[in-house]
């Protein structure tokens, strides 16, 4: 049984009306890893939907974060903005409400394009609907129980001055880190602001403060009922928030706490981490650009939470989306191992309950790197596949798919791809010089090539034997003409890539070839 369909056992066993809960503080630019948190809710979400439950999914946007610093990406004004909630900040670009949506909205999109299903909530038009209010005067009420609780759990010192709620400041529009805890009197407290001096009252049905984080976290849970949650393992440190919620959302709130799916991280493998036109790390929109959405999902499905991931955004792509075939092809004709059956469920879970009727139709990952970068646009793509029998029968639903692979192949090629795979087929005979040798072996090539049937084997088999029988070698055959083809001296696999180009092509580059003086 696959780890999603374990959790939704267990929340299924407690929850007639399962609601699942997640979210983020978008500060920043939303790291790759972030994904692995709502693609883990989502497993969950789809896993108690297949068993019939009415599940439901919300996702939380901490809009009323303060942005704690000025941050390398940001521009220096961004400087007088810290320390103020990021729902209430320009947008870095001008093209977004606020700073909250401009980096929120590319994990939206990524989201969107994973097939996440959920409501989205913005933290901040809780606050400004009073939803927090309840929450909000228990803390206060209870705010020696607080202290006790974060002491003990924790295990920090005691802090008597602990504010559970911090007032927002309407004159410098930052939060205030001390009100006046005596003067609290439903539904007011009052406060003196230690940046600008500015004193007055918040009201706490309004969008005048915010819970801090030990606080505001268990009080979603109380507000929604949240029955499971995934997080980072960060958080479930002994003594960590999630420790900390248990407690107050049962003493201080009145609710219980969800149950926790702690994960691990998504760490960054390989030298091409930044894309190369941003200088950016990787980040979620970046995934769902260059791999297909559901080989993102399965690669994060296959995977027991409490492991890590390693994320390769150069060859870990191409191998990452052959073993989602694979097991999409052991789903459809049987034949996997019981070591396999774990991986197969992630496919099947990776569906999000929509799995195709029959097997979709297969062009290797790896083949189609190379089609694309010998093709201007899709017809192009489409041209070469079906010169070299690569399509046969193909449904709307696999010229769909086709075509998303083809634009995640691009993205992939244009920002992380390494610099081994990538080429370009020159239109006119390169600029090279060739010896009397590889000349000789060129020119040899024409016959045999002319009479041959045109496909990969048989295209191989010819210039390697043909190469064996030469001076320069089948090694130094397959550099020649990779020199008169792309002006390199390696690329892709010599057969399947001659067959993708034209026959009439090939021939004539290689005559042309043939004229060259050494």
């Amino acid at each position: 049984m696959h780890w999603a369909d374990v959790i939704a056992e267990e929340i299924d066993k407690k929850c007639d009306r399962p609601l699942i809960a997640t979210g983020i503080s978008p500060t920043g630019f939303i790291h790759v890893g972030s994904l692995r948190e709502a693609i883990t809710a989502e497993a969950v979400r789809s896993a108690l939907e297949g068993r019939g439950s009415d599940v439901r999914m919300v996702y939380l946007i901490d809009s009323f974060d303060p942005l704690r610093k000025r941050y390398e990406f940001l521009p220096e004004f961004f400087e007088e903005h810290v320390g103020k909630p990021i729902c209430r900040i320009p947008c870095p670009c001008g093209s977004h409400r606020t700073y909250a949506d401009h980096f929120i909205q590319p994990f939206l999109d990524a989201m969107d394009a994973i097939g996440v299903k959920c409501d989205i909530i913005w933290t901040h038009e809780l606050y400004e609907q009073g939803k927090f209010a309840e929450m909000i005067d228990a803390s206060f009420a209870k705010r020696d129980k607080v202290i006790e609780i974060l002491t003990e759990v924790s295990q920090k010192e005691k802090n008597d001055n602990y504010a559970p709620y911090n007032p927002l400041c309407p004159d410098c529009g930052r939060f205030v880190k001390q009100p006046d805890f005596d003067s609290y009197e439903f539904p007011y407290v009052r406060y003196r602001c230690e940046k600008c001096g500015h004193e007055g009252k918040a009201d706490i049905r309004k969008g005048d403060g915010k819970l801090t984080w030990r606080l505001e976290w268990p009080a979603k849970w109380k507000m929604f009922s949240v029955s499971a949650e995934p997080f980072g393992k960060d958080h479930a440190a002994a003594g960590g928030s999630y420790d900390t919620g248990v407690r107050i959302v049962k003493e201080i709130f009145g609710g219980e706490a969800p149950y926790p799916i702690p994960y691990e991280f998504v760490q960054l493998k390989g030298k091409g981490q930044m894309h190369k036109s941003t200088g950016s790390s990787v980040t979620g929109m970046d995934a769902i650009s260059m791999t297909p959405p559901e080989v993102l999902t399965y690669t994060i499905l296959r995977v027991n939470p409490e492991r890590h991931i390693d994320y390769d955004s150069e060859m870990g792509i191409l191998d990452m989306a052959d073993e989602y075939d694979r097991m999409e092809t052991l789903f459809f004709e049987g034949g996997a191992t019981e070591a396999e059956e774990n991986a197969v469920n992630a496919y099947k879970l990776s569906k999000h309950n929509r799995i195709p009727k029959k097997m979709p139709l297969h062009i290797p990952y790896r083949h189609l790197v190379n089609v694309v970068q010998m093709a201007d646009d899709m017809d192009g793509v489409l041209e070469i596949l079906k010169r070299n029998g690569d399509f046969g029968d193909a449904t709307e639903d696999d010229l769909e798919r086709l075509n998303q692979r083809v634009r995640c192949v691009r993205f992939w090629l244009n920002g992380f791809a390494p610099e081994q795979v990538r080429f370009s087929v020159s239109k006119k005979m390169p600029d090279i010089e060739l010896s009397e040798d590889e000349i000789r072996y060129l020119s040899s090539l024409v016959p045999p090539l002319t009479a041959s049937e045109w496909n990969a084997e048989r295209i191989h088999n010819i210039v390697s034997e043909t190469g064996k029988s030469s001076k320069i070698g089948a090694k130094g055959g397959f550099q020649a003409l990779y020199k008169i083809l792309i002006n390199r001296t390696s690329g892709p696999r010599l057969g399947h890539f001659l067959a993708t180009m034209e026959k009439e092509f090939v021939i004539e580059r290689l005559k042309e070839a043939s004229l060259l003086s050494g």
